[in-house]
């Protein structure tokens, strides 16, 4: 593996979070602080506590999973599109570097970025509510398997779209949706049985869910199956990119 070509590509888009380091990591931070503010105090008010735990301490995995997920899908999708708006994709492409090797520099950087808001995020909402963790081993592996799977699934979304607005559609027309109705804000057991059995065709329930459980130990579904849905999507994911290099789809052209 030519490690300094990954080393390369991860730098220099590092380098470009922290040259825009508002709009990547103090905007979100700033928005998700606010969900604590207007949850907290207007429903935090009529909804005491959800399965014995305070809801102002209910929402935090839903709110760093709602970031995280965008996040990691825009990230890598910016990422990998630019370089091909302006050509330069077609320098790396010809460079004695494998596609595996430009797929481990953009979706590790993108991965990374992600992490680091996840993170803050969390450091945050101490700043507000009492939490607990009680399997931090299993946080961070939720959280690792979510930032890498969805900067995949982002790096897709870079290399189909043929516009800065075509980047857009994803996560603001069916990601950020998706995780709103999958119970990152409420227990789908809260629903009557015909939504619930409707809410588990929502993919992030099962993300929500699962990182929900390594906190509180309390779960929507079991965390077997989040964990294999997860894995599931990630090897769809992986998939899709190996086809996409080994055809040239979107990237000769």
């Amino acid at each position: 593996m030519n490690l300094l070509a990954v080393r390369a590509i991860y730098a220099y888009e590092m380098h470009r979070t922290w040259r825009t380091l508002w709009q990547s990591v103090v905007a979100p931070v700033v928005s998700t602080s606010l969900y604590f503010v207007v949850f907290g105090a207007a429903i935090g008010t009529r909804i005491s506590e959800i399965d014995g735990i305070s809801y102002g301490a209910f929402i935090v995995p839903g709110l760093i999973m709602l970031s995280l997920l965008t996040q990691s899908i825009t990230n890598a999708a910016f990422g990998i599109y630019f370089p091909k708006f302006v050509g330069t994709i077609y320098e790396v492409m010809s460079a004695p570097v494998s596609y595996f090797e430009i797929v481990i520099g953009y979706v590790g950087a993108s991965a990374t970025k992600s992490m680091i808001l996840g993170l803050i995020i969390l450091a945050t909402s101490t700043l507000f509510v009492p939490l607990r963790i009680e399997h931090p081993m299993w946080m961070l592996a939720f959280m690792i398997m979510t930032a890498f799977t969805f900067s995949l699934f982002g790096f897709i979304i870079g290399i189909l779209s043929g516009s800065f607005e075509q980047l857009q559609i994803v996560p603001l027309l069916i990601i950020t949706p998706l995780t709103f109705l999958g119970g990152s804000f409420y227990s789908i057991n809260m629903l009557p049985p015909f939504w619930q059995q409707v809410s588990l065709a929502n993919p992030v329930v099962y993300l929500v869910s699962g990182f929900r459980w390594s906190f509180y130990e309390h779960s929507d579904v079991g965390i077997g199956v989040s964990l294999a849905m997860t894995l599931g999507f990630l090897a769809i994911c992986l998939g899709l990119v190996a086809w996409i290099f080994r055809t040239g789809y979107r990237l000769k052209t």
